[in-house]
């Protein structure tokens, strides 16, 4: 089968390079379109060192084009539709709905070839949430879509019982998949090995990512400190880069934080084997890699209510959902996972190969396949 990528996100996040490795490991026959503005910044985990052969990457508008979305998309359009012979291939995947999705649908009214498209956090609570003259747009593109792709079943319905007319969520909902991202083989190499050793003297706690508002660690210093006062000892690593330096003063003034800055995946092993349990109730998240990836070094996992990573396991499988903004309720559950440590530690580093790219390639595949044969028909 032959698959033309539409993605605009392809290094803005680690996720694609291993997906598409995996997909063509099934036989699938790629080209991956990746429109970038003049003078884009790679982010550093996407700096690789050698790009693949069936990569397009096209620096096709300007910086200051991306304030008004039809000016900046239509130059993309213009340039992918002139690109392509739309009959060398089977079917397109728009790696977004509304950036990589209007221009999947601008194809399949021009030249009748099918899209599947993903959606992410940047679509719910950016562009459906607050660029309102666009919502139209996105409904339109989701109803002629042969697919919809979303991370979790929580996130699929929330979008579509907020944002999509009542007379069309049967046909959305019926073509709508859940497909979770994957994880670098390296974290299922190196899972665990034998029974996770909790701490006696205190609450390990550990966080990992960007220090930003969206990760909500003002609301865990509370909980700690709600833990805290009820006489628990508490230590919390927090590793990532400080790009809110506010919220990175505020970590720096509690004695029970310990700040590292940003570390290869290698020592961040370490880091994860010498904590209890990961935390990150973030307000808006598509995914998060990092869930699985503590999963992997026996964590149980802490995780924000109704966004990416809920509903991939039941409640106290791995885990636990929790209102972000409610740091009595994420105490509550640091302390519900401390009572079932053991069981709850073996089920993460067992239950973590869901998340092996191998395995999620061959749901893409079927869905390709599928929006294939039925487009034939």
């Amino acid at each position: 089968m032959r698959i033309l990528n539409i993605n605009s996100y392809y290094f803005s996040s680690s996720i694609y390079k291993p997906m598409e490795e995996a997909l063509l490991k099934k036989e699938c026959d790629l080209t991956t379109y990746v429109p970038l503005s003049k003078n884009y910044e790679i982010r550093e985990e996407c700096q690789y060192d050698e790009l693949p052969n069936y990569l397009d990457v096209i620096n096709c508008y300007n910086k200051y084009d991306r304030i008004f979305f039809y000016l900046k998309h239509n130059k993309i359009k213009k340039d992918f539709l002139s690109r392509y012979q739309f009959y060398n291939y089977d079917l397109l995947h728009a790696h977004s709905l509304f950036s990589n999705g209007y221009i999947a649908y601008c194809a399949y009214k021009k030249y009748n070839i099918p899209y599947v498209v993903a959606v992410r956090n940047t679509d719910v609570n950016l562009f459906f949430k607050k660029i309102i003259y666009l919502r139209k747009l996105g409904i339109e593109i989701l109803l002629n879509a042969s697919k919809i792709i979303f991370l979790s079943e929580p996130y699929k319905e929330y979008c579509i019982e907020r944002y999509i007319e009542m007379q069309d969520h049967l046909q959305i909902k019926n073509k709508s998949v859940v497909v979770p991202n994957g994880i670098d083989k390296f974290w299922l190499e190196n899972k665990l090995k034998g029974p996770k050793r909790k701490s006696e003297e205190c609450i390990r706690i550990i966080f990992v990512g960007a220090i930003t508002k969206r990760k909500n660690l003002d609301t865990v210093l509370k909980s700690c400190k709600i833990l805290h006062k009820k006489g628990y000892s508490i230590k919390f690593t927090v590793v990532g880069k400080a790009v809110d330096k506010n919220i990175m003063e505020r970590l720096k003034k509690c004695n029970f934080v310990n700040l590292v800055d940003r570390v290869d995946r290698e020592d961040l092993i370490y880091y994860y084997r010498q904590s209890d349990i990961f935390v990150m109730p973030s307000i808006t998240e598509t995914f998060g890699l990092v869930y699985p990836e503590a999963m992997s070094q026996g964590l149980p996992v802490i995780y924000t209510r109704g966004q990416g990573f809920d509903g991939q396991f039941n409640e106290g499988i791995v885990g636990y959902s929790v209102n972000c903004r409610d740091a009595v309720e994420i105490s509550e559950k640091i302390l519900k996972i401390e009572e079932n440590y053991t069981d709850i530690s073996n089920r993460c580093v067992k239950l973590v190969d869901k998340f092996n790219w191998d395995k999620i390639a061959n749901k893409y595949i079927d869905i390709y396949n599928e929006c294939i044969y039925s487009n034939i028909e």
